[in-house]
C-alpha cells in the first residue's frame, strides 16, 4: 500500500508540474529574468505551493501518524548555516542555468528530454558526491 500510495502522489505531483509549466525550462528561465522578459506566472504556483504546504504541515503537526498509518516525520532543523546557503546556493545556480529543479527534471527526462537526461546524470552524480563526502568527514569526526 505506502508504493500505491508514493506511485499516487508522484503522479500527482508530475502532472501539476506539467500543468503549471514547471516542466518547461523556458517558462522557468523566462520567471527567473527579470532584467528581460519576466513571467509572473509561476510566482503565482509557487504561492500556491506554499499555500497549501503550510496547511499540509500545520495538519500533519498535529497528527502522530500518517494517513497510511505510518510514524508522522517532521523536519525539526531550524538553524541556517554555511552548509544550508551554499546548497542553497548551488541549486539556484542549477535551477538558473538548466531551467530545471530536481522535481520538473525527472518529467522531462521521463518524457524523453535529452537535456533533462543530462541534468538528472549531474544530479544524480552531485548526489553521489555529496554522500562520499559526508561519509568522509563522518569517518573523520570518528577518529577525532
Amino acid at each position: 500500500m505506502p508504493l500505491l500510495n508514493a506511485l499516487l502522489a508522484g503522479l500527482i505531483f508530475g502532472a501539476g508540474l506539467i500543468v503549471s509549466g514547471m516542466a518547461n525550462p523556458a517558462k522557468v528561465l523566462g520567471f527567473l529574468d527579470l532584467a528581460g522578459k519576466w513571467d509572473p506566472s509561476l510566482a503565482f504556483v509557487m504561492a500556491g505551493a506554499v499555500a497549501i504546504g503550510a496547511i499540509g504541515f500545520a495538519i500533519a503537526r498535529r497528527l502522530k501518524r500518517s494517513l497510511s498509518g505510518a510514524p508522522m516525520q517532521l523536519p525539526t532543523a531550524t538553524r541556517i548555516d554555511r552548509r544550508l546557503l551554499a546548497g542553497s546556493a548551488l541549486f539556484g545556480a542549477g535551477w538558473g542555468l538548466a531551467g530545471f529543479c530536481p522535481g520538473p527534471a525527472l518529467v522531462s527526462a521521463g518524457a524523453g528530454e535529452a537535456k533533462a537526461m543530462l541534468f538528472v546524470a549531474a544530479m544524480l552524480g552531485g548526489m553521489k558526491l555529496y554522500s562520499v563526502i559526508e561519509q568522509r568527514r563522518a569517518a573523520q569526526i570518528g577518529r577525532a
